[in-house]
């Protein structure tokens, strides 16, 4: 019946209650699957952590809600000091004990007690870098002035209970816990320790890059609990490379897992816009391992955090600062005041499932079952066109050196189960962290309606991008009617965006062409990456055969009777994900290459952008009959068998691209999705041909930067021109042996590989990137 209402549609599915995310994987850690978790759990609510009223306090009046503020900081639960006798209990610990033997055998047969207080001297002055002296007076009131200051920037700052009550079931186990977070924000190292106390969680000790900020605003972190690696200068006690510094380092970490106080570590390279681990990240945890592998600490929970903002309080990513450039106190207050005026938004912090360090160890999971060859063995020869072949190995990853003279595991099994270790963890906090209207939006605006799109438009495509991440079983940071989300979103985008209100009753949306408004929008939409990054492999893996076969056809129309086979797409994929990090696939240890690519297969089938088409045969392709697997084809099964009548049966598969318009639309997000880094890796490789080697690191960085920056200009494509984007280039670059890198004292200096100083070399690696580029 027409009432004259108009009546605007609640979805059910952006209510109260959502599905529970963030459970850990059930392969590596099946013990821990179901011992923090229960079903209650995911019913349990939302909260808002800086909601602070009368009700937080033990005392009720007129006065006290006018002071619950400075009443609840004032009761919550501060970290404890690290023993008295600290120093004393650092030298007598076998690594630092090895150290002194070592050194004095050199210098003198026996200890004497002069040296025994130089060696104290010089303890004392490396763990003054470490840690500073707590100050409780301090803390509170930090605390109290950043609740001020948080209670200005953002609407709320959203926690689930469920989640909490996980992490509460774990701090009672009475084992040491390390939070591993990803890194939106400078700020999160000062706030994620006020919420965790703000929720009767132990605050944490937060574990800084030194070189990140100004010597006194390091004194003060650590006067607020914060830790940061040694710089290892020392040069009459750390001749062999901070021998001393490392030993004390690990003893210290030791140390701090005893008296079961909390570390906080962040593994994602702050402003990295994609999953990039941090190589101080890496040694923090390489630490903690260190600790479990000598017996010091027989299990240590680890807790997987995921961060996710609306708008991230500071103004670095914006380009306006460079990421490297040291912070100082002045900057994070003005960043603080900035956000205030800049308008209130929503931040939202879930925690994955806790599980054990000693069952994901002792699984064994992490180890690969093939062999590891470096990248340049695998896909080179691809490449070049030398010996084509489908890929059965797992590369070995080429992470950061920075901080190797601090990490103490050099066993190759350690090494393996660090890096595993390190991407099982970054995967859990990102697939928990929840996905906000500004991040689809900006995916929308950017990769699907470049020249504008009504906002009746607008908000059906954002109720479709929203299902489709929800039945991904990723999380959305927002709730309510979708008219509301949609214009929040839109006005924390104010920057970015043009509105018209046209005569027939609608909008019209257009994104600017502005260098900081496609910045701003690539920044946002890369938080969107993660939900559908298998589905992107899929789609530029089409495309690429769809390139192979367009100069062939007599028109672009026929290509929608073009049939896809099974295995050539399946083998494109595998090139991809080759050729990408793994942390920028977020692939899990225990998963392998061939499975990754498969499963990206099948959920384009799922999402029907693929159609199944059948083949002549004995069965049907929809035949679900359980059938064996080729020995091609062996990563698919699941069990230790293999049907003879299903020989092939996987090499028949075909598939028809679908010709609805939801579907094109689909293809083009996902190809959108990928643009960036591909567009960034191959204008690298052009701007290869115009340099001349070798170079320092730093200098081609730059000067990457720029001609990224000068292309920008001339196809709006300013998405690329993030600096993480550039960095994440050069490492696919240096893993495919295009690059030889030396190390000096000012830095590393890249020399051309022999391989790729003819131009020929450099046309068919340009050519391999661009086929992936829709």
């Amino acid at each position: 019946m027409d009432l004259g209402l108009n009546l605007d549609t609640v979805r059910p599915v952006l209510g109260k209650y959502r599905s529970f995310v963030g459970r850990c994987c059930q392969k590596c850690t099946s013990k821990s699957w179901g011992f923090f978790f229960h079903k209650r759990l995911a019913s349990m609510g939302f909260c808002n952590a800086i909601k602070i009223t009368e009700e937080n306090t033990r005392y009720r009046g007129w006065l006290v809600r006018r002071l619950c503020h400075f009443l609840t900081v004032c009761e919550w639960r501060i970290c404890a000091e690290m023993p008295p006798n600290l120093q004393e209990r650092l030298l007598h610990t076998p690594r630092v004990q090895a150290v002194v033997s070592l050194k004095d055998s050199g210098d003198a047969p026996g200890t004497s007690l002069e040296s025994a207080e130089e060696w104290m001297r010089e303890i004392r002055r490396i763990l003054g870098q470490i840690q500073g002296r707590l100050s409780p007076f301090l803390l509170r009131f930090c605390h109290w002035v950043l609740l001020k200051f948080l209670t200005r920037i953002f609407l709320r700052v959203i926690v689930h209970r469920g989640q909490l009550e996980m992490v509460h079931r774990a701090e009672e186990a009475n084992t040491p816990m390390v939070f591993l977070s990803t890194h939106k924000s400078h700020l999160d190292g000062l706030w994620l320790p006020f919420l965790l106390a703000s929720q009767g969680v132990a605050m944490p000790r937060v574990a800084w890059e030194n070189k990140t900020f100004t010597p006194t605003y390091r004194a003060l972190l650590a006067s607020l609990g914060g830790v940061f690696l040694p710089q290892g200068v020392g040069q009459r006690w750390d001749v062999e490379g901070g021998t001393l510094s490392g030993a004390v380092v690990a003893s210290y970490v030791e140390e701090l897992l005893l008296t079961k106080q909390p570390l906080l570590v962040f593994l994602e390279e702050v402003f990295s816009g994609s999953q990039q681990l941090s190589p101080s990240g890496r040694a923090w945890l390489s630490l903690v391992l260190s600790a479990y592998y000598t017996g010091a600490v027989p299990d240590i929970i680890i807790v997987p955090v995921g961060i996710s903002y609306e708008r991230t309080p500071d103004f670095i990513h914006r380009g306006k600062e460079s990421p490297t450039q040291t912070l100082s106190l002045w900057a994070t207050v003005w960043s603080l005041c900035q956000a205030a005026c800049g308008g209130q938004s929503c931040v939202r912090i879930d925690f994955a499932q806790p599980f054990s360090l000693q069952e994901f160890v002792t699984n064994r999971c992490f180890r690969q079952n093939g062999s590891r060859k470096p990248l340049r063995e695998l896909l080179l020869p691809e490449i070049l066109g030398r010996c084509p072949s489908i890929l059965d190995c797992e590369k070995v990853e080429c992470w950061p050196t920075s901080f190797q003279d601090v990490v103490p595991l050099t066993g190759v099994e350690e090494q393996v189960l660090l890096d595993n270790l390190s991407l099982h963890t970054l995967s859990a906090g990102v697939s928990c962290s929840a996905i906000m209207a500004v991040h689809i939006l900006s995916a929308l605006l950017l990769h699907m309606h470049q020249e504008g799109v009504f906002l009746s438009q607008l908000m059906q495509d954002f109720v479709w991008i929203t299902d489709e991440v929800l039945m991904r079983n990723y999380d959305v940071g927002f709730s309510g009617r979708v008219r509301d989300v949609l214009w929040h979103g839109l006005s924390l985008l104010r920057d970015c965006v043009t509105l018209y209100s046209l005569s027939l009753g609608d909008i019209l949306v257009v994104p600017k062409k502005t260098k900081a408004a496609i910045r701003d929008l690539g920044h946002h939409s890369m938080a969107v990456l993660p939900v559908f990054i298998q589905e992107a492999i899929g789609a530029c893996s089409i495309n690429a055969l769809l390139m192979e076969v367009l100069p062939h056809l007599g028109s672009p129309e026929q290509l929608g009777n073009f049939v896809l086979a099974h295995e050539e797409l399946h083998n494109k994929s595998v090139l991809l994900v080759q050729l990408l990090p793994k942390d920028f696939l977020l692939r899990q240890p225990c998963e392998s290459v061939h499975y990754y690519c498969q499963h990206a297969v099948d959920k384009l089938v799922e999402s029907g952008l693929l159609v199944a088409e059948e083949v002549p045969g004995d069965r049907f392709m929809c035949d679900t009959a359980q059938k064996g697997f080729t020995e091609k084809f062996l990563w698919k099964a699941t069990e230790d068998f293999v049907d003879i009548d299903g020989q092939d049966e996987a090499e028949k598969q075909c598939f028809k691209i679908s010709q609805l318009e939801s579907c094109a639309n689909l293809f083009v997000f996902l190809c959108g999705l990928l643009g960036p880094l591909l567009k960034t890796l191959e204008r690298a490789v052009v701007f290869l041909q115009e340099q001349d080697f070798p170079q320092p690191e730093s200098q081609f960085m730059e000067e990457l930067q720029w001609e990224l920056v000068r292309l920008a200009r001339e196809d709006g494509s300013f998405e690329c021109t993030n600096r993480s984007l550039a960095s994440t280039a050069v490492r696919i670059c240096k893993e495919l042996g295009v690059f030889k890198e030396a190390t000096e004292d000012k830095g590393p200096l890249l020399h051309l590989s022999e391989t790729f100083t003819a131009q020929e070399n450099q046309k068919k690696l340009e050519k391999f990137i661009h086929q992936f580029i829709y």
